[in-house]
């Protein structure tokens, strides 16, 4: 068995992610309690023992909000680099300094075969992340709470043969939604998150035909639905000519109340 993954749940209610290669497991983002990403974890058929260490994107509560008792609970080190570990300092408490693991944006680092690289996203928080997954020649990468895909987003993100991607909101339903004016510039911007037409018109650039499978992940429970999302994403490659057969269909959805199947990144 090679590398893969189960998305525990993505959205703004919490967001958490495994990864497990041939010899280490790591999860990324604890954005639910520790009970409830147990809970979760059990339906995956894995425990918090198993796991060999935690990686932070940004300081977001829906990404770390069980973090610091669940670290705590199974004694594992959690990586982040040096602003996001001060923005969340007070937020996941009390955590021994042998624990507190800095990795600076842009380093990788190597578990086992399993090797992990940050990368920079453009968000409003201290100073977020995506990570990239690579263990014998498979490429997962993990994309969510991105402003734009910038050019150096999409050189570290492209030719994955998997890849996990925000499809955050639709455009008009947020326009016309009940959050505050304020809130929705916010979204709406280079800090915010993407779009379901922004996640289409980046995946024209990114997919290659290494790429297998993609999912829409963080999606807003107000202000999309998960076939909006697909159909979106999905017309706006046939308008550029990319066609699928329904049984190759690479869109694969993400949930914010249970956690995707396992995926093994080299299944076709």
């Amino acid at each position: 068995m090679g590398l893969r993954f189960t998305v525990l749940a993505s959205g703004s209610t919490g967001n958490a992610t495994i990864v497990q290669g041939t010899e280490k497991t790591v999860m990324v983002d604890a954005g639910l309690s520790a009970k409830k990403l147990e809970e979760l974890m059990r339906e995956r058929g894995v425990a918090g023992h198993e796991l060999d260490g935690l990686f932070v994107t940004h300081e977001h509560s829906d990404h770390i909000k069980g973090l610091g008792a669940f670290a705590r609970k199974y004694e594992l080190p959690i990586y982040a680099n040096e602003a996001t570990w001060a923005a969340m300092e007070r937020h996941v408490g009390n955590i021994e300094a042998e624990k507190r693991v800095v990795m600076e944006t842009g380093e990788s680092m190597d578990f086992g075969p399993l090797r992990v690289q940050s990368y920079p996203i453009s968000h409003d928080a201290a100073e977020p992340v995506g990570y990239t997954f690579e263990e014998h020649g498979e490429k997962l990468s993990l994309a969510t709470d991105l402003g734009y895909v910038s050019e150096r987003v999409k050189r570290q993100i492209i030719d994955s043969d998997v890849l996990v991607l925000e499809s955050n909101h639709d455009t008009e339903m947020l326009r016309m939604g009940r959050y505050p004016w304020n809130i929705k510039r916010r979204i709406l911007s280079d800090v915010g998150h993407l779009s379901n037409v922004a996640a289409g018109e980046a995946l024209i650039e990114l997919m290659t035909d290494r790429t297998k499978r993609v999912y829409l992940a963080h999606l807003s429970l107000d202000h999309n639905q998960m076939d909006l999302a697909m159909l979106t994403v999905n017309s706006i490659l046939e308008n550029h000519g990319i066609f699928y057969k329904q049984d190759e269909f690479p869109l694969r959805k993400t949930f914010y109340d249970r956690p995707t199947p396992w995926d093994e990144v080299r299944r076709k």
